[in-house]
């Protein structure tokens, strides 16, 4: 495991050590003790090893051992918010710190000689090189703290501390996070304790203290062998991908599995053939009971409403499922999406009015009924016509339905996405903000939910007894089980864990919106009480009526379904649409007028597209990667262009096609879902002493290495393949290309890196050719050249002639007048130092400047003449970082940012109590109303009957301001930000409605 060694700059960590002394690792309790502490370097080095070392450089300095001059025991945590709640519960003897996550990471760039990967020498024992970034000049300059400086701050309050308290995550990355410190720091053993605790409350942190422990080298281990095993597959494909397909992609041990379950599911889709089915259903009431039907032939025969449009694989009909069926996608027991909707709401089929029921034939002469036809349903609803319909059998019983256990990381994500439509990183995000601990305002920081990466469904008993009291007063006897309900958990559930759950279920999610929480972080509280609570409540009992009726050789069967008890649904329901089904009173044999038969038409459907929720259900369930790491896989394949996301479903785009098949082909193991599940289980192994950490990596290099020195050679190249014809600019080669932005395969130019550049791009298939640049006569405001006319992604668009030395730029507005979008001025940027600052002008008419290096993204407001304006003092601190906040203002209005834009991108409104403190230097609201009406065009007469793919709300007609472009947007915006491109069938619509107009 990593042992120190020396090194020669004091910003990175590494230059090769002497050799290790390697030995045999023996599986005896001697020599693989499960928890060790931290040593200096000096006992290291003498005692021999008994186990594989992975060496580290650190600073060449002694141990630093504590003097106690401070008089207060140093805790070290994550991130300032964590350190702000603990130190409440703390008192004055205590001095709470923050490292801000990691502080040093593995080496990237250039290998060091004997490296085979970058930062890892595998044949030297798997030692790994750590970076401490120490930061740039110009960062210094503007008073960031780089993890050098945070190190610097930690290691003198280390000094004064009686003793050092390392608080991270109680997970394996925060085991690591707190050994990277001990090691960075040199911090002695005998003073150094690692505590944990999977919630911030005042009795868990206590409880920490009183069992403070060493760092559990095993977990580190664990940790370490991930990083080294995603390094050791990452960097070399990527590579070899970039050579191969096109720069910007990146391959890795999980996201490329993850990516091949979408492309798998999209080839199923595309290969998949639709075929008709009819289903036949009686309305049916008890003889005499004088219920009057008028039947109608016309409406008693119900096709399809786009008859085969299944059959279309590019407007797949899955996109568009209510809430019931993605529930049931990802439904975790039998409740979950259990309740069948009535065949009514499923085909056309009236609702049947008062004292009749629905019944679906289900055998025909004694076997399953397949009518594969229109007629074969013609045939036999002929021969029902004259039936006798009884009914033949009747099972009553009540039927319990139970709760789904609390909350995991999973099944938050997951239900998050169903029920709230957040993004795993969003959910992630916002669990994270609720755990570290939240303003709520007289009540000071609080930490409302235990920790939120877990795969334990585990209660603690404290919670527990707390939890069945709220219910005993809140909701009564009959609400409360006799014995506490116990879920079990997945079989590589650290059950040291707990679920994820409110901190306090005093504090309800009513008390807490009181308090001020509000927001993001309201509904998902709101969810993960409501869960927990439930979890512990007595289940729902409906009473379920099973009929069969039998007419002639037809069989029909019939569920009515009557909700008793609401048990655990007084808090919680099930996603998705839960109706009754009520059936009127029947008994065996008894007799039955048919008022109706309906023929209906059906097609089989695809397999359903992943969303967001069901792609986190399939990754826990082939074991592909941790649910912690969920949310970064899902923004990574996506970012890669890998896969796109349209109307919360995932699609897979070319490039991630291309690059699954070449993975598969030429590293299959890499690709297999068994492989991936197997060695997560070898690190839960590593981390209980089963397996040894080089064992495991080195049985994996071996047969890589190989595979990757194959494919280097027999990987065929599909990037840059000369298309035999020529570019109509300029003459040279057309490529076959492919776009690492888009996910798409194109031809273009060959000549887009030589000189003079041609960026000349093939049109694709339905597209226009792109508009050639022309000069117009329009002159540039700030050199006086003539402003030239491009097309771009988001339209029409002017550059200065003098570009790239001008930088000019302007725009068409709403009412397709030019504007000066970015004018160049003569201030220089105090970032980067390397370019002028540009004068713009933001969505609510708010001049800023702005660094026009995408690198750089400095950024300050200005006044009217362009002169940069320093912001005010607000006197409030970032959370995360500890930098100033400033003031900025969007078109909706002032709010808090983060100065130190864009390394953090903290942002935060200004609430009741902040507009009180800062209402002298807080701008004037801007006016939204006007200028929202005056931006926004008359739009064409046009119905619109789309719903929101976010919230499922109406939808309005809107107007892009870049190049006019409609869109469909939430009628709920700024609340719901959802869009949608509109159909064909609409823009025909709004072509026709602006004709007229057109004309006149």
């Amino acid at each position: 495991m990593p042992s120190p060694r020396k090194k020669t700059t004091p910003a990175a960590t590494g230059t090769d050590p002497k050799p290790v002394k390697k030995t045999a690792r023996k599986a005896t309790p001697a020599a693989a003790p499960k928890a060790t502490g931290v040593e200096p370097a000096a006992a290291r080095r003498k005692r021999a090893p008994a186990k594989p070392k992975v060496t580290v450089g650190i600073v060449d300095r002694p141990p630093l051992i504590p003097d106690g001059s401070g008089n207060y025991d140093l805790v070290i945590v994550e991130s300032p918010a964590k350190a702000k709640t603990i130190n409440k519960y703390l008192g004055q003897r205590f001095k709470v710190l923050a490292s801000y996550g990691h502080v040093r990471d593995l080496a990237t760039g250039r290998r060091q000689p004997g490296e085979e990967v970058s930062g890892i020498k595998i044949s030297d024992g798997w030692k790994l090189r750590y970076l401490v970034d120490a930061g740039a000049k110009a960062q210094k300059r503007k008073g960031r703290r780089t993890q050098q400086d945070i190190l610097d701050e930690l290691r003198a309050a280390a000094a004064k501390a009686t003793r050092v308290l390392l608080a991270s995550d109680p997970d394996r990355e925060g085991e690591s996070i707190a050994w990277h410190i001990a090691d960075e720091l040199k911090l002695d053993p005998a003073q150094t304790y690692r505590i944990r605790f999977n919630e911030i409350t005042k009795n868990a942190v206590q409880h920490a203290l009183a069992q403070a422990d060493k760092i559990d080298m095993e977990r580190v281990r664990a940790q370490e062998a991930r990083r080294a095993m995603d390094r050791v597959v990452g960097f070399p494909l990527s590579g070899l991908l970039g050579d191969k397909v096109t720069r910007g992609l990146s391959a890795g041990r999980v996201q490329s599995v993850a990516v091949k379950l979408i492309v798998d599911r999209e080839r199923e889709i595309e290969a998949f053939r639709t075929e008709e089915y009819w289903k036949i259903t009686a309305l049916l009431a008890p003889q005499g009971s004088g219920v009057k039907w008028t039947a109608d032939l016309k409406k008693s025969k119900i096709f399809a409403k786009k008859k085969g449009e299944a059959a279309d694989k590019s407007a797949p009909a899955d996109d568009d499922k209510p809430d019931a069926a993605e529930a049931a996608e990802v439904a975790e027991t039998p409740a979950e999406g259990d309740a069948p909707a009535a065949p009514a709401e499923k085909a056309g089929i009236p609702n049947p009015p008062a004292g009749t029921f629905l019944a679906e034939l289900a055998k025909w002469d004694g076997a399953d009924a397949a009518l594969k036809s229109e007629a074969d349903a013609d045939r036999v609803t002929a021969a029902l016509l004259g039936s006798a319909y009884v009914v033949s059998k009747i099972d009553q019983k009540d039927r319990p339905e139970r709760p789904s256990g609390p909350f995991t990381t999973s099944t938050l994500q997951q239900q998050a996405n169903i029920r709230l439509r957040f993004s795993a990183s969003r959910t992630m995000q916002t669990a994270q903000k609720l755990y570290e601990g939240v303003d709520l305002g007289s009540e000071g920081n609080v930490a409302l939910i235990t920790y939120m990466r877990t795969d334990s469904m585990r209660i603690s008993p404290d919670a527990l007894n707390n939890v069945r009291a709220h219910i005993q007063s809140a909701f009564g006897k009959p609400y409360l089980p006799e014995k506490p309900n116990v879920y079990a958990a997945g079989k590589s559930a650290q059950e040291a864990h707990e679920c994820v759950r409110p901190t306090d279920v005093a504090m309800t999610p009513e008390r807490a919106a009181r308090a001020g929480l509000g927001g993001d972080q309201l509904r998902l509280y709101t969810l993960i009480y409501q869960r927990f609570v439930a979890s512990q409540m007595t289940p729902a009992i409906f009473a379920v009526t099973n009929v069969e009726v039998t007419a002639g050789p037809g069989l029909f069967k019939a569920t009515g379904r009557i909700l008793k008890f609401d048990g655990y649904r007084k808090v919680m329901s099930p996603a998705g649409k839960q109706e009754d089904t009520e059936l009127p009173a029947l008994r065996d044999r008894m007799p039955l007028d048919r008022l109706d038969l309906f023929e209906t038409q059906h097609f089989t459907q695809p397999p359903s597209r992943f969303n967001e929720a069901s792609l986190v259900k399939m990754l826990e369930k082939e074991g592909i990667g941790r649910p912690s790491t969920y949310a970064s896989i899902i923004e990574t394949i996506q970012a890669r262009g890998y896969v796109r996301q349209e109307a919360r479903r995932f699609f897979a785009t070319d490039v991630g096609k291309v690059v699954t098949d070449l993975l598969v082909a030429h590293f299959p193991r890499i690709m297999d879902l068994k492989f991936t599940s197997h060695f997560e289980e070898e690190l839960d192994d590593i981390e209980t002493g089963k397996c040894q950490y080089r064992q495991v990596l080195d049985e994996f290099w071996g047969p890589f290495s190989e595979a990757l020195k194959k494919a280097e050679t027999d990987m065929p190249a599909l990037r840059g393949i000369e298309t035999g014809e020529k570019c109509p600019q300029c003459g040279r080669p057309l490529l076959q290309l492919f776009s690492a932005k888009t996910g798409k395969p194109f031809i273009g130019c060959s000549g887009y890196r030589e000189d003079p550049k041609c960026t000349y791009i093939q049109p694709g298939e339905g597209e226009t050719p792109r508009a050639q640049p022309t000069v117009t006569d329009i002159p540039c405001p700030a050199c006086g050249k003539w402003m030239v006319k491009k097309e771009g992604r988001f339209g029409t668009f002017f550059t200065c002639e003098g570009a790239p030395g001008c930088p000019t730029t302007m725009n068409l507005n709403a009412e397709g007048k030019v504007v000066v979008t970015a004018l160049p001025t003569t201030h220089q940027c105090p970032k980067c130092e390397k370019h002028n600052l540009l004068l713009k002008e933001s969505k609510a008419g708010k001049k800023y400047l702005g660094c026009p290096d995408p690198k750089c993204k400095y950024m300050v407001d200005s006044d009217a003449q362009g002169n940069p304006v320093k912001p005010a003092e607000t006197g409030v601190a970032c959370e995360k970082c500890g930098s100033p906040m400033v003031i900025r203002t969007s078109w909706r209005g002032p709010f808090l940012s983060c100065s130190g834009y864009p390394r953090c991108r903290n942002a935060k409104s200004i609430n009741a109590e902040l507009r009180e403190k800062l209402k002298d230097i807080l701008p004037p609201m801007p006016e939204k109303a006007e200028k929202a009406k005056a931006a926004q065009p008359d739009m064409p007469a046009v119905e619109i009957t789309d719903k929101c793919p976010e919230c499922d709300s109406p939808m309005r007609l809107q107007k892009s301001r870049f190049g006019g472009r409609y869109f469909l947007g939430c009628t709920k915006y700024p609340k719901c930000k959802g869009t949608k491109k509109p159909t064909p069938a609409l823009l025909e619509q709004i072509a026709a409605a602006e004709a007229p107009a057109a004309g006149g």
